[in-house]
């Protein structure tokens, strides 16, 4: 099941050409994770990082840019987790304008301790809540 946000592409995402700069693709994957754990997952972000000590930081990303985003335009993003492990989780991010498939990401990320820098398993309200979005649900 997707998890979706429209996004504005403002001056801040953009080249000198008025083009996503393609690296803010994924602080935009970035910052459409923590809507979704904010809205969807019934996890505040800010407390997960700031209280909980937890994190869960990219450990492999691959981006395919397919079309140009451009400053002032209005671009969907989508993800939707793919594999949750024990402390790993797995998503398929796209970005679309329109009809228009933008950038299409997979990424991988792992739940850690800020404080040991190690990884921790997500507990079991939180991996609950992440597998009623699994796509093999």
């Amino acid at each position: 099941m997707w998890f979706e946000r429209e996004k504005l592409i403002r001056f801040n995402h953009c080249d000198p050409a008025a083009i996503i700069f393609y690296p803010q693709y994924f602080v935009l994957f970035h910052e459409l994770m923590e809507d979704w754990f904010n809205e969807a997952l019934d996890t505040n972000y800010g407390e997960y990082i700031r209280t909980a000590r937890l994190g869960v930081p990219a450990v492999r990303a691959d981006c395919e840019f397919l079309s140009q985003s451009r400053l002032g335009d209005l671009v969907r993003f989508r993800l939707e987790p793919v594999r949750l492990g024990n402390s790993s989780l797995a998503f398929e991010g796209e970005a679309l304008g329109g009809a228009e498939l933008r950038a299409r990401a997979q990424i991988t990320v792992v739940q850690m301790s800020l404080d040991s820098r190690r990884a921790v398993p997500f507990d079991a309200r939180l991996r609950a809540n992440i597998g009623r979005f699994l796509r093999d649900h």
